[in-house]
């Protein structure tokens, strides 16, 4: 496996499994398959609504916790630091987890600003490992660094369509 170094030493697997569009009736199953071919990395998100069935994947698997890289997505409808805030609390109670490898805001709209002062607090609480974007335009990237942010964001994941 082969892995990227994040801009605060956290080390990502390149490649990941995604669960975008598994159904959750599959979706533990899907994970767990993935995991015995050599998948470190799961991605999910608030809005695929299946976090709890990546969880279950996570629990039953042999694979070490530490072994694992965990990446979710703050949806818009959780933007602001306060509902950001409670809705990682959630996600990690989904999961099933202690803390999440990484957590992205997952599109540039609503108070995105107040949910990334969220994560970097919940990233200094220890109870995420790395942070980031998901779908931002350079424009918007460059604009949350310049705002002042303590924490420049670790990866902005984007959509390839081959």
């Amino acid at each position: 496996m082969e892995y990227v170094t994040l801009n605060n030493g956290v080390e990502m697997p390149i490649l990941g499994f995604g669960v975008y569009q598994i159904p959750q009736e599959e979706t533990k199953q899907a994970v767990l398959d993935a995991i015995s071919v050599g998948y470190k990395s799961i991605d999910t998100a608030q809005s695929y609504f299946n976090e709890e069935q990546v969880g279950e994947a996570i629990k039953e698997t042999d694979v070490s916790r530490e072994e694992l890289f965990i990446t979710t997505k703050i949806w818009i409808d959780n933007y602001g630091y306060e509902k950001c805030k409670e809705s990682v609390y959630e996600s990690l109670e989904k999961l099933g987890l202690d803390y999440i490898d990484l957590v992205l805001l997952h599109q540039p709209f609503a108070d995105y600003y107040g949910a990334y002062r969220a994560l970097e607090d919940l990233y200094e609480e220890g109870k995420i490992r790395a942070i980031g974007v998901s779908n931002f335009y350079p424009d918007r990237i460059t604009d949350m660094c310049l705002f002042g942010r303590e924490i420049v964001p670790a990866v902005n994941q984007v959509k390839f369509l081959s």
